[in-house]
């Protein structure tokens, strides 16, 4: 497992690593702008499970990706009106949301299911991260499933326990402020919350009746 610290000079640097480990199959640890995330190549069922076992997680939960915009999220699902609105209208990086997946991607967090998740979050290295790498990127929260998420990374290796040596690289940007999950909104039928979060759920509902 190598370790960075993440500074301002060296963002650049830590994206071509984290990229690197993507396209190798492996599992990244790093910093959202909600949580200290795991990724891995969204589609990649090798990875995606890798991802599982670290977390110890139920297979059959979903996980969701991050994008780097909409059109990217068009690539892999049916954005319709009403996620477009709300991606452009809700704060960055505050909304998750859920479409029916397009045909074609049935492998790693696509497998079994007939929708795509995603989150464009509000983070720099994110953002340049997932442009790099050309495709979605799993982050889900680096916490073993059932434990209450961390925000420093020695806590969350410490949590993950032998879950840990599946992680390839560590970029380490510090304690993270606390923050909100964000809200999940589900957009493959009628639109339904699913979780309410960062972003209320009478301001979702707001922007969808003044489309």
């Amino acid at each position: 497992m190598d370790v960075i610290q993440l500074n301002p000079r060296n963002m650049n640097a830590c994206s071509t690593r984290i990229v690197e480990v993507l396209k190798h199959g492996g599992v990244a640890l790093f910093p959202t702008d909600t949580l200290y995330g795991l990724g891995a190549d969204a589609f990649s069922d090798e990875a995606v499970e890798k991802v599982y076992a670290i977390k110890g997680r139920d297979e059959h939960k979903p996980v969701h990706a991050l994008v780097s915009d909409i059109d990217m999220a068009e690539k892999y699902a049916e954005v319709g009106d009403d996620a477009r609105l709300l991606a452009k209208t809700l704060p960055k990086g505050k909304v998750t949301l859920i479409c029916k997946k397009r045909p074609g991607f049935d492998t790693g967090i696509g497998r079994g299911l007939d929708t795509f998740g995603f989150r464009i979050p509000d983070s720099e290295l994110c953002i340049e991260m997932v442009r790099a790498f050309g495709k979605p990127v799993t982050a889900t929260s680096a916490n073993k499933a059932g434990k209450k998420p961390l925000r420093a990374v020695a806590d969350i290796l410490e949590q993950l326990g032998d879950g840990k040596s599946g992680i390839a690289l560590v970029i380490d940007g510090g304690e993270l402020p606390a923050s909100e999950s964000s809200t999940v909104i589900d957009l493959s039928g009628p639109p339904v919350i699913l979780r309410e979060g960062a972003v209320p759920a009478s301001d979702v509902w707001e922007a969808i009746r003044t489309e």
